[in-house]
């Protein structure tokens, strides 16, 4: 009898994405683009219009997103395969991305008025294989124009963003411009560089407009007032060099009351007796604390550290289906965001 045929057969495996250092945009042989707020993704292309979609950390996107299932043109899968690098987004109406529209998207099989309400586009920043030939070792530049001459932007549900050299515009001035129009921030990427598939290199340097910090949930305290019977703030961790899970304190701002009821729905079977952190909780955040299992990872922004190593003024952003826990660690210092997204 004959062998059934893998739906994702022709199709490239994904790669791992290589991650930027946080840092000033340096100035001389550098590329710039500006940073897009949305999940990280490896686009793969075959044959017969197949396509499969890879999170970050090697999660299958396929489902969740899959008006993106045939965004790439026949012809370009079809030699040999097509590998890109780039980020799910959802826009507003002002064409920006927007963080919490994807976060109401990111649902494992969105029914069909969700994908009306909330498309998404893929922002395509960087391809790593086209007509079946490797890319990695090529320099920036070359992976670039390659990317250019795909013709990407004729199909609906796929972008290739802007790049800029440093003989167009000042990377300071590209700052300033990602802020008037509130953008994440810009990402500088040296024009001779090769691909370093999961790797932080000092190759790519993000300078973001805000701090992001990648939590792990531990527990949550009830809300008071209005917020009565539900979640008031989220008790929040992130792992030492030892793995050891620290405490890095609470947050009580940025939930919309549907945000707060799906996290309480999430919350509810992860709860357990006692708290996950490897370190006393100071009391006011322990007492009537609802302890979970440290399996969820959020995001908040927040404006610095205090002496203690808490964040200070934590907003929470959303949910990181596109993490594990394991993967949000401290910076080597306070202030120091290391592991924030690439």
């Amino acid at each position: 009898m004959e062998r059934e045929r893998s739906p994702l057969a022709g199709v490239p495996d994904a790669v791992e994405p290589i991650l930027a250092v946080d840092g000033e945009p340096p100035t001389g042989p550098w590329g710039y683009e500006f940073k897009w707020d949305g999940y990280r993704c490896c686009l793969c292309a075959g044959p017969a219009g197949r396509t499969r979609l890879t999170s970050r950390n090697g999660h299958d996107l396929g489902a969740t997103y899959p008006e993106l299932a045939g965004v790439v043109p026949e012809a370009l899968g079809a030699r040999g395969g097509l590998v890109l690098d780039g980020e799910i987004v959802a826009l507003d109406e002002a064409g920006r991305p927007d963080f919490g529209l994807l976060q109401r998207r990111h649902q494992r099989r969105p029914a069909a008025g969700l994908l009306a309400r909330v498309p998404v586009t893929y922002f395509a920043f960087d391809v790593l294989r086209v007509d079946g030939r490797p890319l990695l070792d090529e320099p920036y530049r070359v992976r670039r124009e390659r990317l250019a001459d795909l013709g990407l932007d004729t199909a609906p549900g796929i972008a290739v963003p802007p790049h800029y050299t440093g003989e167009e515009i000042e990377p300071a001035r590209l700052v300033d411009v990602a802020r008037e129009h509130g953008l994440e921030g810009v990402i500088a990427k040296r024009l001779d560089s090769r691909y370093l598939p999961g790797r932080r290199s000092r190759l790519w340097v993000k300078k973001a407009l805000f701090t992001a910090r990648e939590v792990v949930l531990g527990g949550w305290q009830p809300g008071e007032g209005r917020r009565g019977g539900t979640i008031g703030s989220l008790l929040l961790g992130a792992h030492d060099a030892t793995g050891a899970l620290r405490y890095l304190g609470r947050v009580g701002t940025g939930f919309s009351e549907a945000v707060l009821a799906d996290l309480g729905t999430r919350l509810a079977p992860l709860a357990r007796a006692t708290s996950p952190f490897d370190e006393p909780v100071p009391r006011p955040h322990a007492r009537r604390a609802h302890w979970v299992e440290p399996r969820l990872v959020g995001e908040v922004a927040h404006r610095t550290w205090t002496a203690d190593g808490r964040l200070r003024h934590p907003v929470w952003r959303g949910l990181r289906p596109d993490r594990e826990p394991a993967e949000v660690t401290l910076p080597a210092r306070p202030g120091e965001d290391r592991e924030a997204s690439a």
